[in-house]
């Protein structure tokens, strides 16, 4: 490798908003502050919640049904036309 053309690589703190202080290395200097880390984000704990947000899935399934319904009707009207 060629020298005096690589960035340094310094060791770097990485805090979260939730308190967690990770010490790792990269080229950026001065400490890093980050909104969500491992420690907090809902994926990695496992309190993640699927949330139905005004009850979208009934909606649509009540829209689904509505349409196989629909569908249904115009197959039996065209069942009894073509007698």
């Amino acid at each position: 490798m060629k020298a005096d053309i690589h960035p340094r690589y310094d060791t770097v703190e990485i805090r979260c908003a939730c308190g967690n202080v990770i010490q790792t290395r990269s080229t950026r200097k001065g400490p890093i502050i980050i909104g969500i880390c491992n420690a907090c984000h809902p994926f990695y704990t496992g309190t993640q919640k699927f949330v139905d947000t005004a009850g979208r899935v009934d909606k649509f399934q009540q829209r689904l049904a509505k349409t196989v319904a629909v569908q249904a009707a115009a197959a039996e009207a065209a069942k009894k036309k073509k007698k």
